[in-house]
């Protein structure tokens, strides 16, 4: 058996979602499959801290021990994040053998641009995908915005704010794992609730055809029973991702669908970002399950 290293699972609240220690109640760690992990990492920063500290921010990506990773909020030569490119330090920390950061927005805070003439050193802000498996294929494309100023309630509802939506990108990787060929896809929906069921609707259009098993990874912005009603995909990990420091709502996401199931999934708590890591251990239908 592979020798993993096991995660401590956030504490879940009575009732929540499926047993996030899986259905052999083992603690995550304790599988041959395959890890894959989700992480909205806050542009790399502890939730209370301005900017970011490289060596922790390496420490929580390496804890997670995962094979492939989604990252979401990620930075690139940003001054937030001391100039760093978040990606190529995750890739290192975990030990991938490939990544790819795409942008979805160019520039600084307050002085944004569009992406079509993007310079692989100009700063920027996106999500990442990385993996210690081969990649195929690489497909990156834009989800629909919304260009118009839209309303938006925020939690005072006596307070009614108009919001610009920023651009939404989404990444797809196809990877050769010990699980055999596996599409792997990563975003970051908008935070408008009538608007990002239209883009995950967008994305699963375009993700392509389902005789490859597929996992969707992510900031989805929604809560569970959405996020699986459109997508049509069963979720291998639940429980409350958001906010870190005192998680009530699931917001982070692992859809599979195709012959895939996990052994073990759940949130972890990391010292980095105001949301918790999703990660699940994949493993397949058709392949003999290890005792």
């Amino acid at each position: 058996m592979v020798s993993r290293r096991s995660l401590a699972l956030a504490p879940q609240p009575p009732g929540w979602g499926i047993d996030a220690r899986g259905h052999d109640g083992h603690e995550i760690g304790q599988n041959t499959g395959v890890r894959v992990a989700t992480f909205n990492i806050l542009n790399g920063r502890a939730q209370h801290e301005s900017v970011v500290d490289e060596e922790q921010y390496g420490g929580a990506i390496a804890s997670l021990d995962a094979d492939v990773l989604a990252l979401q909020e990620v930075d690139r030569n940003q001054p937030r994040s001391r100039g760093a490119d978040l990606t190529a330090l995750a890739a290192e920390a975990m030990g991938a053998v490939a990544h790819r950061f795409e942008p979805a927005l160019l520039g600084t805070p307050g002085s944004w641009s569009p992406t079509e003439d993007a310079q692989p050193s100009a700063p920027a802000y996106g999500v990442a995908l990385l993996s210690r498996f081969p990649v195929l294929e690489w497909r990156a494309f834009q989800l629909p915005r919304m260009r118009a100023r839209s309303p938006y309630l925020p939690k005072d509802p006596r307070r009614l704010v108009w919001v610009r939506e920023e651009p939404r990108v989404a990444l797809v990787a196809e990877l050769d794992t010990p699980l055999g060929r596996m599409r792997v896809a990563t975003t970051h929906l908008s935070f408008l609730p009538w608007w990002n069921g239209h883009q995950l609707r967008s994305l699963v259009r375009r993700v392509g055809p389902s005789d490859v098993p597929t996992v969707l990874l992510g900031d989805l912005n929604l809560r569970p029973r959405r996020a699986t009603r459109i997508t049509g995909m069963r979720p291998v990990a639940s429980g409350p991702t958001f906010p870190s420091d005192d998680p009530t709502v699931q917001l982070d996401h692992i859809l599979v669908k195709g012959q895939l199931d996990a052994v073990t999934g759940g949130p972890v708590a990391l010292p980095v970002s105001d949301h918790l890591a999703l990660v699940a251990d994949l493993e397949s239908h058709s392949a003999p399950r290890l005792s």
